[in-house]
C-alpha cells in the first residue's frame, strides 16, 4: 500500500471515548470547521451545532458537534429570491445527508491532523425533541449524528475492518463464497476480540427472545451488529423524528400547507 501523511492519519483513525481536559483553541476550532465545509456537496444543506460543555458532553468531550440536515437556511435564501421549496422531503434528506456525512469526515481528518480523536454518535436522530429544546432548532432542521471531540487520553490500535475482496467489487457484484464470508467474519471478530473491546466496554447488547450464548471471550463484532440489526432496539422510528424535525418522509411530499 502507498503511504503519505495524509493516507496515514486517515488510516491511523479510531474511535475515542476518553478525553484529557485540554480545550481546543478557537483557531483549531475555526479550522476544523472550514476544512469540513470545504467537503464536496450537493447544496450545503447542512449546518453544525456545538457544545463545549464538558459535563453535559457525551464522554465528557471537550466539543461535540451534531452535524444536522438543514433545509431551514435554504428556504430563508429562496424566499429572497422568490422562491418556494418544492423539492420532496425524501431527496432533501438524501442530498442532505450526504452533505453532512461529508461535512464530518473532513472535519475528523482534520481533527486527526492537529492530534484530537473523535468519536461518532449515531444515536443522536433519536435525540431530536432534546436537541430541538436544547439548540432552539426551527423546523427543517434534522439532527443526524453526534461528533463527539477532543485531545485523547487513550490510546489503541485501530479497528480491523473487512478484507479488500469483500469491499471493492469490479465490474460487476460477486456472488459470495462461504470463504470469503467466513473469512470476513473472521478478520472482524477476531481483530475485536483481540483487542478485548466489547469486555472493557461492557458493550454487550441483551437478546431479547434467545437465550444467551456467549461471554466476552466469543462475543464479537459480527454477534453484535447482528444483535443490533436483528432486533427493535429503537422505540421510534426514524420516519417520527423526521415528522418531529418538519420533514415528511411518508408521502416522500412535506405537507406544505
Amino acid at each position: 500500500m502507498i503511504e503519505n501523511k495524509v493516507v496515514q492519519t486517515m488510516l491511523n483513525r479510531k474511535s475515542t471515548r476518553k478525553y484529557k481536559e485540554e480545550m481546543p483553541g478557537d483557531e483549531i476550532i475555526e479550522t476544523i470547521v472550514s476544512a469540513g465545509q470545504q467537503a464536496p456537496f450537493a447544496s450545503q444543506l447542512c449546518s453544525l451545532l456545538l457544545s463545549r460543555k464538558r459535563d453535559e458532553n457525551p464522554y465528557k468531550a471537550p466539543l461535540f458537534f451534531i452535524l444536522c440536515v438543514d433545509s431551514h437556511k435554504w428556504e430563508l435564501i429562496m424566499a429572497k429570491r422568490n422562491w418556494k421549496m418544492v423539492a420532496d422531503d425524501l431527496l432533501l434528506m438524501v442530498f442532505g445527508f450526504q452533505d453532512a456525512a461529508l461535512m464530518a469526515e473532513n472535519m475528523v481528518i482534520a481533527a486527526e491532523s492537529f492530534g484530537l480523536g473523535s468519536c461518532f454518535l449515531g444515536g443522536v436522530p433519536f435525540e431530536s425533541e432534546k436537541i430541538i429544546e436544547k439548540f432552539h432548532l426551527p423546523p427543517r432542521v434534522f439532527p443526524m449524528v453526534g461528533l463527539a471531540m477532543g485531545y485523547p487520553a487513550e490510546n489503541h490500535p485501530p479497528r480491523p475492518r473487512y478484507p479488500m475482496e469483500f469491499v471493492l467489487f469490479e465490474d460487476r457484484y460477486p456472488n459470495f463464497d462461504e470463504d470469503i464470508i467466513e473469512k470476513s467474519m473472521r478478520v472482524m471478530d477476531d481483530g475485536y476480540l483481540e483487542q478485548d473491546y466489547y469486555c472493557r466496554l461492557k458493550a454487550k447488547i441483551p437478546l431479547k427472545d434467545k437465550e444467551e450464548t456467549y461471554n466476552y471471550d466469543t462475543y464479537s463484532w459480527t454477534e453484535h451488529i447482528s444483535r443490533k440489526w436483528g432486533q427493535n432496539l429503537f422505540p421510534d422510528t426514524l420516519l417520527e423524528q423526521f415528522k418531529r424535525c418538519g420533514f415528511n418522509l411518508c408521502a416522500g411530499q412535506r405537507d406544505k400547507k
